[in-house]
């Protein structure tokens, strides 16, 4: 295929131009043939009336999904959460309604797609998870004008049963505590701080500020000021550099020793 004119762009079958519509920017569709696109976007340029597309009339799912994913998902979720995105659009979203023009996805086939999840077997969880992909495609093609107004109907999500939290009793704790380094201060430091593995991955010696602990590169992005006992602070003031010597990728693995050395087989890590 020849190079594209400036301005033009592909996304899944179809060629779009962005446009400039009330202040907000929005796509046209050109169509799937090339040379078509690149003669509607000639007149375009030269001011001719050129009556838009009606919107969605040539955006299947599967093209929207591709724009969403490498816009919007690109910019808005983090790296891991990027994949787990793209595979459940792969394995789920595609699969039933991927061959779908946009404009033609009802809230009953939306109904429909939930029923078919749960056909599946799969957690609550995870029905959520991908309804929630659903949701947020939906709205953002209404926001970016290539379609009207989301299908997506109320209550489409299935309501998920709230779990107690599973809390260690006072003897696994004594035990975890007293743990051989580095183990046991990993745990103390984990229990007494409650940040995420991650978190705890990537604290250092020098984020110790007077009796508080300082982190600063947190899931939500914002610093925040954990207190600290005077023990643990002392324990800490021992170390240089970084407080915890395991690997960010790897809390299944320390989750694992510190049950075959503890015997607390509901001890996790994540």
């Amino acid at each position: 295929m020849p190079k594209m004119p400036k301005g033009m762009f592909k996304r899944g079958s179809s060629f779009y131009v962005r446009r400039k519509v009330a202040g907000k920017d929005r796509w046209m569709s050109l169509g799937p043939d090339f040379a078509v696109a690149c003669r509607a976007l000639l007149r375009l340029r030269i001011g001719e009336s050129v009556r838009p597309r009606q919107q969605g009339d040539e955006v299947r799912v599967s093209d929207a999904a591709t724009g969403w994913l490498e816009s919007y998902i690109a910019t808005a979720r983090a790296p891991k959460q990027q994949r787990l995105t793209a595979s459940r659009v792969r394995l789920y979203l595609l699969p039933a309604l991927g061959g779908r023009l946009l404009r033609d996805v009802t809230p009953d086939d939306l109904r429909k797609y939930r029923l078919g999840l749960e056909r599946l077997e799969l957690s609550p969880q995870t029905v959520s998870h991908v309804l929630s992909d659903a949701r947020c495609l939906f709205a953002w093609a209404e926001e970016s004008g290539i379609l009207s107004k989301s299908p997506v109907p109320r209550k489409l999500l299935p309501g998920l049963q709230e779990r107690v939290p599973d809390r260690l009793t006072d003897e696994e704790v004594e035990v975890l505590v007293g743990l051989p380094e580095p183990f046991g201060f990993v745990v103390r430091l984990g229990l007494a701080t409650g940040l995420r593995w991650a978190e705890l991955c990537r604290c250092q010696s020098r984020h110790a500020e007077n009796g508080w602990l300082v982190v600063s590169q947190t899931k939500s992005g914002k610093v925040r000021r954990v207190p600290l006992g005077g023990e643990l602070a002392s324990e800490i003031s021992t170390h240089v550099g970084r407080l915890v010597p395991f690997r960010e990728a790897d809390p299944g693995t320390f989750s694992w020793h510190v049950r075959r050395m503890s015997g607390s087989s509901g001890f996790t890590r994540t």
